[in-house]
């Protein structure tokens, strides 16, 4: 994946080098690259071998980290630390931050284009760009987003809370995989089973997110611990309780797994994957 997004990063020239720059910053910095992994495992499930999948898995990366370079900013979580290193707006000032996400997330939709030229004509290449941008805006990601930011410190049921989990994490692990089938040829029944399944695996992971932040050191994390507290947000934690969060998190993975084991077809190590990422401690 590394070697991927190598390819399809700007070049750090010309005046708005230093957007580059700060652009690149963000990509490199280590992180699991678990939205490109999911796409490219579930696209090789079925039966995937084109390089069409590699810039829809390049551009992924890219709104992800164009929402955590968001999230970092001091109107926001306000955090000077993310994957182990000093956050974008630190290194290269708050309104560069403002830009590089912005940007990001532009140059990802540009970046997910050249699947056009590498399958000219392809109605799946159509289908899995619908995918992401429906996914990544106002019904997706940055609506889930929208909604934490407004209601930060305010009294928040369990539906709210659920629709920004859905939306800020969800959505971006279900289009990663609905792409991946999308691409390898797989029918709308079996899309919308792994549809379901990358949504309660968002969801697992989201929560187990919440447990981390309460019970995970600094170093752990790669950021700093309790942010969630600091910022007065309502969590699957402050709502349910740590052991019920425990038990949930089992639950629903669970039945992720359930969902991708009725399949016909198999991966073994996309099945051992969701399993590990739902229970990590980093």
């Amino acid at each position: 994946m590394e070697e991927i997004l190598e390819k399809y990063l700007p070049a750090e020239e010309g005046f708005a080098a230093d957007l580059a720059r700060a652009m690149n910053y963000s990509m490199r910095a280590p992180g699991k690259r678990l939205r490109p992994i999911l796409m490219e495992e579930v696209y090789r499930m079925f039966g995937g071998k084109e390089q069409t999948v590699e810039p829809f898995m390049a551009a992924m990366e890219m709104i992800h980290t164009s929402s955590l370079i968001h999230d970092d900013l001091p109107a926001i979580d306000n955090d000077d630390w993310r994957r182990g290193r000093q956050t974008t707006h630190v290194v290269y000032g708050e309104a560069m931050g403002i830009l590089a996400g912005d940007a990001l997330l532009n140059y990802a939709y540009e970046t997910a284009a050249c699947a056009f030229r590498i399958s000219p004509g392809d109605i799946r290449v159509e289908k899995a760009f619908a995918v992401l941008t429906q996914k990544t805006g106002i019904f997706g990601m940055l609506g889930g987003q929208s909604v934490d930011v407004t209601n930060e410190g305010r009294r928040m049921e369990r539906e709210m809370l659920d629709y920004i989990y859905l939306n800020k994490t969800s959505a971006l692990i279900e289009a990663s995989m609905m792409i991946g089938a999308i691409l390898a040829g797989a029918d709308s029944e079996i899309t919308e089973v792994i549809r379901e399944a990358a949504r309660k695996i968002g969801l697992a992971f989201q929560i187990r997110d919440d447990i981390l932040d309460v019970t995970a050191s600094d170093q752990e994390l790669g950021k700093p611990a309790k942010s969630d507290e600091k910022n007065h947000k309502v969590t699957y934690v402050t709502l349910q309780g740590l052991e019920k969060a425990n038990e949930d998190v089992e639950t629903i993975s669970r039945e992720a797994v359930r969902l991708l084991d009725g399949l016909p077809q198999k991966n073994e190590f996309l099945r051992q994957l969701v399993r590990e990422l739902v229970f990590r401690r980093k």
